[in-house]
């Protein structure tokens, strides 16, 4: 195990998306959603075992989260646990932790993966992250991990890589998040790939592109090299984040780097990032019902159901729906308008903080 190797674990997301089982207090992350015994913060540690030292997992997370990682993950010390005092989307995030394992490690090749993604083949997923690490540390290069699309999906970051050979191809182009139509004529052209949001690159390198695309956040941060690990940092962190503006790593880096490769990789991969992503990989009965909870249905299909297991909820005559309980709310919604779950939480919103 090489001890250069360090893990970024992005835990700060409310995933709104996922609500009413997804809160402010409590998001998903934090909770064992397909009924594994493991969170799914838990889950994406210990995929790494075996990769990188467990005092090389750092978890960036708000900083209301803190005991909620410090519970689930007792083995972290403080400084493993990076706290945010606003959220300002991935490029903040990712330049925190690496700016800081920079200044204990100069030589550090780094994997930074979100805290709620599901991937089912867990061996492929090491092996594929040991190939870009072996790069990485090699080269100066962003790596990330790229998807076979399986639909034209507008939520994802897209990459077209140039024919070669081997499993690590450059980047000809990086899309974040197109529209449909460009989606569609995507996946026709048969060489893109999804964005899985799980990069690999060493210190130099990322901080390098920092300088070269985000020079006022690479500012920011490269100031704090004297605090990182100091008494200081919290205060150093709450001014830093005053000072960066709200933007992500694929908009601020991934689209704009010259050195950006993607390793192909099939990995049972799923962001989780909607109650339809949950729904297509959780295990179905007869009737296709996703069904999680005291539950008794009749003449439902197709349907994904989560409720409280010290409740008896019967379901009839229902196809395509949501149907989602949790801590004093319940969501009852067709499949194919999940979209307007975003609308419900800012509509509940209004009746009080408690609701979401």
């Amino acid at each position: 195990m090489n001890q250069h190797t360090y893990v970024i674990i992005m835990a700060g997301g409310v995933g709104t998306r996922f609500w009413p089982f997804s809160r402010n207090n409590n998001p998903k992350q934090f909770h064992d959603v397909l009924g594994t015994g493991k969170t799914l913060l838990q889950q994406t540690a210990s995929r790494f075992e075996g990769v990188c030292p467990d005092e090389n997992i750092y978890i960036v997370t708000s900083t209301e989260y803190y005991q909620l990682v410090k519970t689930q993950l007792p083995f972290l010390s403080d400084d493993q646990i990076l706290l945010e005092p606003n959220r300002r989307n991935t490029a903040p995030c990712i330049a925190y932790a690496c700016y800081k394992i920079a200044a204990k490690d100069p030589q550090a090749t780094v994997v930074v993966a979100p805290a709620d993604h599901i991937i089912l083949k867990e061996e492929v997923f090491k092996e594929k992250v040991r190939l870009a690490l072996d790069v990485a540390s090699q080269s100066e290069v962003l790596i990330t991990l790229g998807i076979q699309p399986t639909r034209p999906d507008t939520g994802y970051g897209y990459i077209q890589y140039l024919p070669s050979e081997g499993l690590v191809k450059k980047v000809k182009t990086f899309t974040e998040k197109p529209q449909l139509e460009i989606a569609v004529k995507f996946l026709e052209s048969g060489d893109f790939v999804w964005n899985a949001g799980i990069f690999i690159w060493g210190v130099r390198s990322i901080i390098k592109a920092f300088e070269a695309h985000l020079p006022e956040v690479a500012e920011v941060f490269a100031e704090g090299k004297s605090d990182y690990y100091t008494d200081t940092e919290k205060g150093f962190i709450e001014k830093a984040y005053m000072l960066c503006k709200n933007i992500s790593i694929d908009f601020g880096i991934m689209e704009k780097a010259e050195n950006v490769f993607v390793v192909l990789s099939d990995l049972g991969w799923s962001d989780l990032g909607t109650w339809k992503s949950m729904y297509d990989i959780s295990t179905k009965d007869e009737e296709r019902n996703a069904a999680d909870g005291k539950l008794m249905l009749y003449d439902t299909k197709n349907c994904i159901i989560k409720t409280p297991k010290d409740k008896l909820v019967v379901v009839q005559g229902l196809e395509g729906y949501i149907v989602a309980e949790n801590d004093g709310v319940l969501m009852i919604c067709k499949i194919d308008e999940e979209q307007r779950v975003r609308d419900f939480v800012a509509d509940a919103k209004a009746l009080g903080n408690q609701y979401i």
